[in-house]
Formats: C-alpha cells, sequence, structure tokens
C-alpha cells in the first residue's frame, strides 16, 4: 500500500518528529548536538523555513516550523538528515541508517495550538525526567523564548510575538503559559496528531485546510499504540 502523503501548505506551522532507529539514540555528545544545529540554522535558510521552536532529545528531536514553500519542509529534512547521517558514520565508525523511517509531521492551527506546541516541545526533557525545568536543559529553544537568550535559529511566530508588545513582555507572558503546563488531552492530541498524521484544530481551521489539501485530515481509524514523546 503506498504511504499517505503527508499534510504540507505553505505558510502554516507544523509539528515535525524524526526519531532515532529502534528509538536508538542520535546524538552521542554535546557536539553532536552543537553540529546538528549549525546544519540545522544553514538549512533553515537555504530552504526558506522558520523555526518557532524546536528540542534535540537523546533519540528523537522535535521542530515546530513553518515554510514558504510546501516543497521546503521535505528539502530540509532531507539535506539535515543526510548530512548529519554522514557525520554519525564517520564518527561512530558506524554504517546504515540512523533514523527510523520517514520523518512525521502535521500542520497545527495556529489560533488552538501553536503556543500550546512551543511548551509541549520544550518540556519533552521535564517528561522525561532528564531536567526539573525546562530552563535547565540547554539543547531546546526554551532559552530564547522564554528569556530572550540569542538563537540565531528562532524566529518567533505570529501568536508568540501578540504575547506582548516588548520582548521583555513576551518572554514574561510565555513564561507564565509555559509553567500553566498542558492538560492530558492537550498533550494526547499535540502527540497523537504529529505521530499518526492528522490535523489538530477547530472544525473551521479543519476543513479550510482540507479543502487547500483536497484531502481528508482526520485521524486515522486507530490502529498499533502510539509511540510516547
Amino acid at each position: 500500500m503506498p504511504r499517505a502523503p503527508r499534510f504540507i501548505l505553505a505558510d502554516q506551522p507544523h509539528h515535525i518528529i524524526q526519531r532515532g532507529n529502534n528509538r536508538q539514540p542520535i546524538f552521542f555528545d554535546d557536539r553532536d548536538r552543537r553540529l546538528f544545529l549549525t546544519m540545522l540554522g544553514e538549512v533553515l535558510e537555504a530552504e526558506g523555513v522558520a523555526l518557532h521552536a524546536y528540542v534535540l532529545m537523546t533519540n528523537h528531536i522535535h521542530l515546530l516550523a513553518t515554510p514558504r514553500h510546501p516543497a521546503a519542509i521535505g528539502r530540509l529534512m532531507q539535506s539535515l538528515g543526510r548530512r548529519y547521517v554522514g557525520h554519525v558514520n564517520r564518527a561512530q565508525g558506524r554504517t546504515g541508517t540512523l533514523w527510523e523511517g520517514r520523518f512525521k509531521s502535521t500542520i497545527v492551527d495556529s489560533e488552538t495550538y501553536v503556543m500550546a506546541c512551543y511548551r509541549y516541545i520544550e518540556a519533552n526533557p521535564v517528561r522525561a525526567g532528564m531536567v526539573a525545568r525546562a530552563t535547565d536543559y540547554r539543547w531546546s529553544s526554551h532559552a530564547a523564548n522564554a528569556h530572550g537568550a540569542t538563537d540565531p535559529r528562532v524566529t518567533p511566530h505570529d501568536c508568540y510575538l501578540g504575547l506582548g508588545e516588548a520582548p521583555g513582555e513576551r518572554q514574561a507572558a510565555y513564561r507564565a503559559h509555559f509553567d500553566a503546563g498542558l492538560t492530558p488531552e492537550l498533550l494526547d492530541t499535540l502527540r497523537d496528531s504529529a505521530q499518526r498524521g492528522w490535523v489538530p484544530g477547530s472544525e473551521t481551521f479543519r476543513q479550510t485546510i482540507a479543502a487547500a489539501l483536497g484531502r481528508p485530515v482526520d485521524p486515522p481509524i486507530r490502529g498499533r499504540p502510539r509511540k510516547g514523546g
């Protein structure tokens, strides 16, 4: 059976997940993480993709990004994956695949889910028990979004800019939103939609996206258990 095409549209935010094969590590030390972020910044600029939030976990990554062109997400992930896998194979003396198949992604409703997706992504290390607070984790966009740290890869989404008129005001509002956390239902929606490829959001938003894509965007019939993270 052919694989279903992803839901990708220009000028819409997308939640993207890429995992290591068999949940194996994709980062082996901080040098790997620094190099990956350098490569990410270069490819974002080359492909015309704005990155709003990200996290590098041990065996997977999350990105929240908006492409200027519908093909840009696929090109970004292909280029980034090819360059990074070459580095890992040389550094680790290995061959073969690093990734668990294709990356997962879905379109995110700006009005309903974008800011929740920011928090979902940046709180991953806390949920995984790696740190007590998101601010303690070096390999995410949280320092930029919550505290104004310089991160040339991060471009604020319009919803983030709407949190306040000045940077300090936006950062304080974001910290308040972040500390409020996410409900289990919202966590499940954000996780499931990206993993299984359906579009979360209001009925109006989903109808608009379905019309633009020319196909349904409803959740598929539940099959095998989804993966966490």
